[in-house]
């Protein structure tokens, strides 16, 4: 795990705790990553599955999709992932897959977080590709988002 500049990580992560309120007022789980190049957002997306009958639709992948469609490459070297809580295993293989050279991620996900909680995918010595991480970022803040939503469909 590397040393994070707080400062601007903090910057990224409040614009995808904003974009994760696109969730929620959608009915999907609030969860939201901004995809940054160069100090520039080159990519974002909200959890969508239910909305778009997608199951990968996750935060992460949108945000991935969307920066590939702008750049015309599926490879996004030389960028950073923001992300609102912890990724899957799924979104970890297609942060590997496209190069991400960095990964921010707020909350931890216990059931079934792919980075540090459940398993440490980016540790693994098989794959081609080394992803620096780093957690923790408004971790307090992203997680009391999820547990409002989740609070609140329980009502």
């Amino acid at each position: 795990m590397e040393t994070a500049d707080f400062r601007t990580d903090e910057h990224w992560m409040r614009l995808a705790l904003e974009l994760a309120g696109r969730a929620a007022a959608a009915g999907e789980v609030p969860v939201a990553a901004v995809l940054v190049a160069d100090g520039q957002v080159v990519g974002e997306g909200w959890n969508c599955p239910i909305g778009a009958c997608d199951p990968t639709a996750h935060a992460e992948i949108n945000a991935l999709r969307d920066s590939a469609r702008r750049r015309g490459n599926y490879r996004l070297i030389d960028t950073t992932l923001y992300v609102t809580l912890e990724p899957c295993a799924m979104c970890v293989g297609a942060l590997i897959h496209a190069r991400v050279a960095r990964l921010v991620f707020g909350a931890r996900e216990p059931r079934a977080g792919a980075v540090a909680s459940q398993f440490e995918l980016l540790e693994a010595g098989c794959f081609n590709h080394r992803i620096a991480w780093s957690e923790g970022v408004l971790a307090a803040e992203c997680g009391a988002l999820l547990v409002d939503f989740f609070r609140s469909r329980r009502r």
